[in-house]
């Protein structure tokens, strides 16, 4: 598969990805009818790091972490794949798939947050105040908060998901820098680790896998998670980062809440509400304010592409 992605336009993967994981979002919500919810992720990652962790075996000479190179393994396992994902699946119970896919679009300003005050990132300039500024006022309007307070009885389930986004940047951040680690190899034993970490969780929280409901609905919605939106988008995700680098990549995340609502409505015919879309918009400009130096490079790049045609 690593070879044969060469040969597909990176456009055509890009969308491949964001149709995969913003279809996740809405498989999630389809499967918490029948799945507890950590164990819904526990079980999820046990499949998927399975299979990330056999495809790095095949395909790299370090598929095994030795030493200090188990570190960010830890750090992802704990961070970017318990934390985030328990905490994700846990407030899905509460918000529908499209809103917790919009909310969690604000992961890369907590990750720029937290990257400059670890004096790993470029700091802050106005606009990037600006954008973290207007990031919050997305999650404020997708909340539902107001003069009279909150709107709704979803907050709750805003929060849980919000910790997560704040998981999935910290745990980012903390992971050393300058590993050499292959990343499949790191990002398939993480999944083994963190699904772990939530079967831990489960069992803490009561959680029971004897009580899951295997019908064609649950069948469907965890095959989708672990070998569609699993293995195969990770494997994506791999390819395209060496491709077109972070920063284009991230932009992933702003397409993926458009595939939720969709499927949303096709699938469970809910229809995302005008201040669900205000509030993406929200978290979408201070985006691009907190990347404003990126994006303005990317641009640059796009547009000499486009002239040397």
């Amino acid at each position: 598969m690593n070879y044969d992605l060469r040969a597909v336009h990176p456009a055509a993967l890009f969308a491949l990805l964001a149709a995969l994981w913003g279809g996740s979002f809405v498989w999630i919500e389809v499967g918490l009818d029948y799945f507890p919810p950590l164990s819904f992720a526990a079980l999820r990652y046990d499949v998927a790091g399975l299979l990330v962790v056999a495809y790095a075996a095949a395909t790299v000479d370090r598929w095994r972490p030795r030493g200090r190179e188990w570190l960010p393994v830890a750090v992802t396992g704990v961070f970017v794949i318990g934390a985030y994902h328990g905490l994700l699946f846990l407030g899905i119970q509460h918000v529908s798939g499209a809103v917790a896919a919009v909310l969690i679009g604000l992961t890369p300003v907590f990750t720029a947050g937290f990257a400059a005050a670890l004096h790993r990132g470029e700091g802050f300039d106005a606009p990037r105040v600006v954008g973290v500024l207007l990031g919050f006022l997305g999650v404020a309007v997708v909340a539902g908060v107001g003069p009279a307070g909150l709107a709704g009885n979803h907050t709750g389930g805003v929060l849980l998901v919000l910790g997560g986004s704040v998981a999935y940047a910290l745990g980012t951040v903390l992971a050393p820098e300058g590993d050499s680690l292959p990343l499949r190899t790191t990002e398939g034993w993480a999944m083994l680790g963190g699904s772990a970490l939530l079967h831990v969780w489960a069992l803490a929280r009561g959680e029971s896998i004897g009580s899951v409901s295997w019908t064609p609905e649950a069948i469907v919605a965890f095959a989708y998670l672990t070998v569609l939106a699993g293995a195969v988008a990770f494997l994506l995700y791999f390819h395209l980062l060496a491709a077109v680098g972070p920063t284009e990549l991230n932009l992933v995340g702003y397409v993926e809440p458009l595939v939720a609502a969709a499927l949303s409505w096709v699938l469970l015919g809910q229809v995302v509400g005008p201040r669900t879309l205000a509030g993406f918009g929200c978290i979408l400009g201070g985006f691009a304010l907190v990347k404003h130096v990126q994006l303005r490079r990317l641009l640059g790049g796009v547009r000499g592409r486009v002239a040397g045609v």
